[in-house]
């Protein structure tokens, strides 16, 4: 018996911006095969007690003008700086359900801890953590496979999508996901993009803050 641990590991050159954010998409589909490897990888992420409350609403193909028509409709897009993020073949809905969390922590071996009572016993929000975890290693596996992505903020038609996709009250939407093959674009970048990253040196404070 080997007590080596195995890992499914994905390569990342970490100092070309491996999860910088992509504005530009062919439409070309993505192979859903793909798209379930990327979900794969992201199960390993870690998770609480192992309660994976992590879940995507995922659009796909002509799909995503469902999504595009609620969030940004026709009528607004004529000066939208990024006219080809609309093309971006997956569009995924990030989601958290705090519930399995809760069902998982009063199961007998983690009742001690109390917190299969409420959210409120938490912390943190372990659910929300957690779903970062798993949609940062999609973003790097998703550089891997030579796809480009982006996650963004789900700023209107929430309550819309929410009704139209079923989605449950008590789930947590932290955000949207694109993902595609990039295109070279002449399309301006975001606002942020220039400003600089910090360095480990203003990162690190070891000891004390």
């Amino acid at each position: 018996f080997s007590s080596r641990r195995r890992h499914t590991r994905f390569k990342c050159d970490w100092s070309s911006d491996v999860c910088s954010s992509d504005l530009s998409f062919s439409s070309e589909p993505i192979d859903r095969a793909l798209l379930e490897n990327l979900v794969e990888l992201s199960s390993r992420a870690p998770s609480a007690g192992k309660s994976q409350g992590f879940n995507l609403v995922v659009f796909e193909g002509h799909e995503t003008s469902s999504f595009w028509d609620v969030t940004l409709p026709k009528e607004d897009r004529a000066g939208f700086a990024w006219p080809t993020l609309l093309d971006a073949p997956v569009i995924a809905l990030v989601c958290a359900d705090p519930r399995a969390y809760l069902e998982r922590y009063s199961e007998p071996d983690k009742t001690h801890t109390g917190l299969g009572a409420s959210q409120e016993a938490w912390s943190a929000p372990y659910w929300t953590i957690d779903a970062a975890f798993a949609t940062m290693i999609i973003l790097g596996a998703a550089h891997d496979a030579g796809l480009g992505s982006l996650f963004f903020a789900l700023s209107r038609g929430e309550e819309t999508l929410r009704e139209r996709c079923a989605i449950p009250t008590e789930v947590e939407i932290l955000g949207v996901l694109a993902l595609g093959w990039p295109l070279e674009s002449q399309e301006r970048k975001g606002r942020s993009a220039s400003r600089p990253r910090r360095g480990a040196s203003s990162i690190l404070r070891f000891s004390a803050w």
